[in-house]
């Protein structure tokens, strides 16, 4: 058989000003009644159509210092006319999404994912690839680097130039930083672990090399059920990009984007692990997660990608929700945070968990399935119909982790067995796979399990399970819209508190604009809609402070007149105040607790857990 001959790339970074990357790709034997190229419409790990020929501006084709007509024949596609010689397509690529999935260029930093950039020759994406960086022009970007784990191929380290990659595939899954960087490294498993971290920061780098080596080692010695486990790669890269306000990740085979505060990152001199920093970690701690759940054991709907159109699972309640029950877990297990910490982190989810009514409309399995036309498209009834497969999806990892121990056994082992089948084969993970190694692993028939909890819309029996570990479960009235749970209540509101509610949030802002009408509650049945704005309650003027302090002072059941603006129009209506529902939650590790729950609970956490306080 024939070896394809390399697909070549180059991709330079034209004009930082106008946000645009040049982007050329060029093969050497096109095929003979023309060559079409198409684009990705999605990116793997965030399951939406994101049409990135949207960003493409120019596209035309050469061939030797000939024109070659190109056509657009579907959102994604061009076919290039035929021509004797090597064939060269280029485009032009507006980059300014500030967000790990597609591209970004201005003068402080360049960023590409490669689904947004690179087109694919049709019928050549297992050829090899070679991709050449091209820095942008002027004395500003002397100091700029490059982060990727794209193989090298002529390109000192960190520097422009030549990479590879075996095939499309791989060239589209490691992702490139581009800028004046700061940097760290550790090592872990036998491989090295970069930092790169662009934006004004003042950080403390080698603190955060030590925690997140804690972690990655946690997590590799997890997979390989032994300390001193080796990683699946050789070299790993966080690329993270710090500013004002921002938060998220992208997985990918051997490195993750992440985006963060910078005020997340810890400052010099600050031993403590603030809120801030805790959330870091975690967002970390999920992304390198995902380099063995999701990015090597996989769904079958993903084995290979389709990345021209919806890949359909009803599986991502595991792979994302037990990848979220494991990034809090992997902090407290490697001691980079106390089991109190991640106590009020599982309370804060089981928080944002009940205060959704769509848990008990939509499954997490149907959320999977819908991810593509819902969860990534939310609108103001979102908390109403949907539920988000991360949230309650680590809750059932919570519970069948319980269940599973309760047994025996645990999801470590479900996790570990996963790997081994599905993992380290490739083989992906059919719809029901998960299900009967958890069935086999216990030793009994957990069909109404998944039956009432992940294809049903149950609640898991958290609270039951929690106290056989000896961790009591709280709930409780919310402070105020900003209580996050966690933690027990101050100032005087407690489970009893009589703080009224309204059924609604409010949009952050000076109006007091309703973002979200909650079903069945008070502003529902009074009439009232997400983006109206209350201008006046019971004659006065309302503004988001007056209510929450009406909120304190008024009883449930009093009736109030309230004045608001749906667009122009003005509605006048009466809502009757409700009870503020307790559904905060916080959890405390029970101080007595016997010889067996101590040793399931330390089994559980990773440590010993003998102390009583509570939060």
């Amino acid at each position: 058989m024939k070896t394809p001959r390399a697909t070549h790339y180059r991709i330079t970074a034209l004009d930082p000003h106008a946000h645009l990357f040049e982007v050329r790709c060029t093969i050497a034997e096109p095929d003979r009644d023309g060559q079409r190229f198409r684009l990705p419409t999605w990116i793997p790990g965030s399951y939406l159509i994101r049409e990135f020929a949207r960003h493409f501006v120019t596209v035309r084709a050469e061939s030797g210092n000939a024109a070659i007509p190109i056509e657009k024949e579907a959102k994604d596609l061009w076919h290039a006319a035929s021509c004797a010689g090597p064939l060269t397509v280029i485009a032009e690529v507006y980059a300014f999404d500030l967000s790990v999935r597609a591209a970004y260029l201005d003068a402080a930093r360049g960023y590409f994912n490669g689904p947004s950039v690179f087109l694919c020759p049709e019928g050549r994406a297992e050829a090899p690839c070679v991709v050449e960086i091209i820095a942008p022009k002027g004395p500003a970007y002397q100091r700029w680097r490059v982060a990727t784990t794209l193989p090298r191929a002529d390109a000192a380290p960190w520097g422009f130039g030549s990479y590879r990659a075996a095939n499309y595939d791989e060239l589209i899954d490691h992702p490139v930083e581009m800028a004046d960087f700061s940097q760290a490294s550790f090592e872990a498993g036998g491989a090295t672990h970069d930092i790169a971290i662009s934006g004004h920061v003042h950080a403390d780098l080698d603190r955060v090399a030590r925690d997140l080596a804690r972690i990655c080692q946690w997590q590799i010695d997890f997979f390989g059920d032994a300390p001193g486990s080796r990683a699946p790669f050789d070299r790993y890269v966080f690329q993270i990009a710090a500013v004002g306000d921002g938060y998220g990740g992208l997985e990918h085979r051997s490195s993750t984007s992440l985006i963060c505060k910078r005020d997340d990152l810890p400052a010099p001199g600050i031993a403590k692990i603030t809120d801030e920093y805790r959330r870091f970690l975690g967002l970390a701690s999920h992304e390198y997660f995902h380099g063995w759940n999701v990015k090597r054991i996989k769904p079958a709907a993903f084995a290979p990608y389709d990345l021209g159109r919806e890949n359909y699972t009803r599986q991502l309640w595991a792979f994302e929700g037990i990848t979220s029950y494991y990034d809090d877990l992997a902090l407290v297990r490697s001691g980079v945070i106390e089991p109190r910490s991640f106590l009020e982190l599982v309370g804060r989810t089981l928080t944002d968990v009940l205060r959704t009514p769509g848990r008990h409309v939509q499954s997490v399995a149907d959320s999977s399935f819908d991810a593509w036309i819902k969860f990534y498209r939310r609108d103001e009834n979102a908390p109403n119909a949907v539920v988000s497969y991360y949230a309650k999806g680590s809750l059932i990892a919570l519970a069948l982790d319980l269940t599973l121990r309760i047994r025996g056994t645990s999801l470590d082992t479900v996790m570990r067995t996963l790997w081994r089948l599905h993992g380290r084969t490739g083989i992906g993970v059919p719809e029901d796979g998960i299900e009967k190694i958890a069935t086999e692993a216990a030793g009994a028939d957990l069909d109404a399990f998944f039956a009432r909890f992940v294809r049903g819309t149950e609640d898991p029996p958290l609270a039951d399970l929690l106290g056989r570990f000896g961790v009591t479960t709280h709930l409780r009235a919310a402070r105020n819209d900003r209580d996050r749970g966690g933690k027990a209540g101050s100032g005087g509101i407690d489970a009893e508190s009589s703080r009224c509610w309204l059924g609604a949030s409010l949009a952050v802002g000076a109006n007091a604009t309703l973002q979200h009408v909650f079903s069945g509650g008070p502003a529902e049945h009074a009439g009232l809609a997400a983006g109206d704005v209350i201008v006046a309650i019971d004659g006065l003027r309302a503004v988001p402070d007056a209510i929450e302090r009406l909120l304190r002072r008024r009883r449930a059941g009093e009736a109030l007149t309230v004045h608001a603006f749906r667009r122009d129009e003005l509605i006048v209506t009466e809502i009757t105040l409700g009870n503020a529902p307790h559904d905060v939650c916080w959890l405390s590790l029970d101080a007595t607790v016997d010889d067996e729950t101590r040793s399931r609970r330390a089994a559980w956490l990773g440590t010993n857990t003998g102390g009583g306080a509570t939060f």
